[in-house]
């Protein structure tokens, strides 16, 4: 394992906001995507990113990152940022530019895995206590409903941290969306390689991540989605696919020693199962990792056995289980898996 490089491992943090002002309706119900540029750019800077990409469509619109990616609806939004950027310190000035727009916060569910390099992060993410601690100083007092929690694994590398807070109208999750964050590591070393942009190759990071989609089948986890894809320089890769009001998002740090991918799609607890097994299957064979970290976020308790009938076909074991409810989120499941011929 490097001593230090970079973190790929996530923070992601989404926000929903609720508004009864008749004026939105004059606006076509757009809400937090009448945010004009400068203000997102606002955001961003707080967290110590940049948009290098976007594309919208009728539902929302979806940002690549310098480190990750941004989804915003026009009642919530969803901000995945790796490496060290601070991005609790978006929840201020995302909830001040949501008021100007009289939406008011209702809602927000933060989570991560733990850091390959936890020693690297900045303040207020040194920890997950002092994380928790700097929420709840930043959240409106409306969100009465809290909870924090680390759902562990056999291995601590591997831990699950989750906070979710709602107000009282919004503590319970009522819909019947699912989420999938899938985090991978020690990815096949052939596979990684396909992450590098060739020497010499002068293509823009633009032209470089289309051809990297193509070249790894990425473009074949949802063959229905329009992918907004960019390639960093030396290395490195970052999409967003778009699918009517759904999202998909990859991430993926190639590098020896420290190599990580994510992958991340929203489903209903009404698809068919199938599909759902068919995607995360493509998604993880894209890399073929040694060990899987799965988390699901539902309405539901048994989406966790979709995520298994996905992983055991390509020699992946279930080694750890955890399952825990939070408000205005629902229930949490997170499982790990590792290659069979490993413990």
């Amino acid at each position: 394992m490097a001593v230090s490089g970079f973190e790929g491992f996530e923070k992601r943090l989404e926000l929903h906001f609720f508004g009864d002002d008749p004026l939105s309706k004059i606006n076509n119900n757009m809400g937090l995507r009448l945010l004009d540029f400068e203000s997102i750019e606002q955001v961003l800077r707080a967290v110590q990113c940049t948009v290098v990409s976007a594309v919208g469509n009728h539902f929302f619109d979806a940002y690549v990152l310098s480190e990750s990616s941004m989804f915003v609806y026009p009642t919530k939004i969803i901000i995945k940022t790796c490496g060290t950027t601070q991005l609790l310190k978006s929840i201020r000035p995302l909830t001040h530019f949501a008021n100007k727009l009289n939406l008011k916060l209702c809602g927000c569910r933060y989570t991560r895995g733990s850091f390959i390099f936890p020693k690297s992060q900045p303040f207020p993410h040194t920890n997950f206590k002092e994380e928790v601690i700097y929420i709840e100083e930043n959240l409106p007092k409306n969100l009465v409903y809290r909870k924090a929690a680390v759902m562990p694994s056999k291995n601590p590398c591997y831990s699950w941290h989750v906070f979710a807070a709602g107000d009282q109208n919004h503590c319970k999750k009522s819909n019947s969306d699912v989420t999938f964050e899938i985090c991978m590591t020690e990815l096949d070393r052939h596979l990684a390689r396909k992450f590098y942009k060739k020497a010499g190759d002068c293509k823009t990071g633009d032209s470089a991540g289309k051809d990297m989609t193509v070249l790894t089948g990425i473009d074949d986890i949802n063959p229905r989605a329009f992918i907004c894809d960019f390639a960093f320089d030396p290395c490195g890769y970052s999409m967003n696919g778009i699918d009517g009001d759904r999202y998909s998002t990859i991430h993926v740090t190639p590098e020896d020693g420290y190599s990580y991918a994510s992958f991340e799609c929203v489903g209903s607890v009404y698809d068919d199962d199938v599909d759902i097994v068919e995607t995360l299957k493509k998604a993880v064979q894209v890399f073929k990792p040694a060990t899987v970290s799965v988390s699901t976020t539902s309405n539901s308790r048994e989406v966790w056995t979709t995520v298994a009938r996905a992983m055991e076909p390509l020699g992946l074991k279930c080694r750890t289980f955890a399952m825990d409810e939070f408000p205005a989120a629902g229930t949490v499941v997170f499982q790990t898996f590792t290659a069979a011929r490993r413990k």
